[in-house]
């Protein structure tokens, strides 16, 4: 038993935290062959139509099609939100690293797929009658990512695939607009229909691009839903299936909503469990048990999006809070574990999990935050 591989992985991974938790040194930043690495990762499945998993609603003998069809510039990737944040990868690393060898391939592929008829055609997807919650929230979320990604990047490429994007935005920002007042409760799992991680990345689209109204839509929904919580239920967690931590989610939505003191405040009361001195007992990193199952390797991700969570929460306190060097040291520990596991070996994983390590090593999610006052 314990020269299992699973046994070697979850001793690996605690020798990795006792470390951690002694020394606690951030990993390094994100370097060019670690970029094409994850760009590489995308390149070989955003072309990729089988396996392909549908979320295809059916409403006459017409609508049976291959993925291309239906989706032409989503229809790799395994399912549409990963290819969403696939092309989403492509764009932020392409313009973080323009002189990379994979840079050229990278702005070709988003050429290829973005085109003007494309979006239309995934525009027009989106409108008929039955689909208003198609790919709701997560997939759009992440599709008002990459629309973001190309509207910051000052490049001729990029501002000609942003005017191509605009039939499919305004189809997801209506989706979203019409859909968040209605939310009754929120969605509390650690998966894709789970509400606090959507809402940070429509907040973080909406202050982008000057979307006021969408902006106090999302934010008054964080506040609705989340600012009366108390006493996460942090020892719950992890689910078997989660990429996402519920609490942590919570937690890195409402810095985004709340000034650093009153979130501190917030943060007390939600989360009483993080410790003023950094110890990496009271969140461990994760395991998956099987890399090659689509659901187990979910953990994965996991590790990866608990460390931007992290990190985001600490950015949000004031700077001389006592919790930021615990938050700080936890991520380490969750991104050296993430970024571990993001090999390719196993395309289950390998077909996303570069967005998530992107996404971290990027500070996307910290990069949108400077450029708000969370004071809506």
């Amino acid at each position: 038993m314990l020269g299992s591989p699973f046994m070697k992985e979850i001793i690996s991974a605690l020798l990795c935290l006792s470390f951690t938790a002694a020394v606690p040194t951030s990993p390094p930043p994100l370097d060019a062959p670690t970029a094409e690495r994850f760009a590489r990762l995308a390149l070989a499945c955003v072309d990729r139509e089988y396996p392909n998993k549908l979320s295809h609603l059916l409403n006459s003998d017409a609508d049976v099609a291959p993925p291309r069809k239906l989706t032409p510039a989503f229809c790799g990737c395994y399912d549409w939100h990963s290819s969403v944040h696939g092309h989403w990868l492509l764009a932020r690393l392409a313009r973080t690293f323009p002189q990379a060898s994979f840079a050229k391939e990278a702005r070709e592929t988003l050429r290829h797929h973005l085109t003007s008829e494309n979006m239309k055609a995934e525009a027009a997807y989106l409108r008929v009658r039955g689909r208003q919650s198609f790919e709701r929230p997560y997939g759009l979320a992440w599709f008002l990512q990459l629309s973001v990604e190309l509207h910051e990047w000052d490049d001729p490429l990029a501002r000609e695939l942003s005017q191509n994007l605009r039939p499919l935005e305004e189809v997801v920002v209506d989706h979203l607009s019409n859909w968040l007042p209605k939310l009754s409760q929120p969605v509390r799992i650690g998966e894709h229909d789970q509400t606090a991680f959507a809402l940070g990345l429509i907040i973080d689209y909406a202050r982008n691009r000057g979307n006021d109204l969408l902006a106090k839509v999302a934010t008054d929904a964080a506040r609705k839903f989340f600012f009366r919580d108390r006493d996460c239920p942090l020892a719950y967690e992890p689910s078997g299936e989660d990429f996402l931590s519920p609490c942590l989610g919570e937690a890195d939505v409402m810095r985004r909503v709340l000034p650093p003191n009153e979130y501190g405040t917030w943060l007390s009361s939600f989360m009483p469990q993080i410790p003023t001195k950094p110890g990496m007992e009271w969140f461990p990193v994760v395991v998956s048990p099987d890399r090659s199952d689509p659901k187990l390797a979910h953990l994965d991700g996991l590790n990866l999006s608990r460390a931007w969570m992290l990190e985001g929460m600490a950015s949000g306190l004031p700077e001389d809070d006592p919790r930021c060097e615990t938050l700080r040291a936890t991520a380490d520990a969750h991104q050296r574990a993430g970024l571990a596991a993001v090999t390719g070996e196993h395309y289950e994983g390998g077909h996303w999990l570069g967005s998530f390590a992107v996404y971290l090593t990027t500070q996307r999610g910290r990069a949108s935050q400077a450029k708000t006052t969370r004071q809506d």
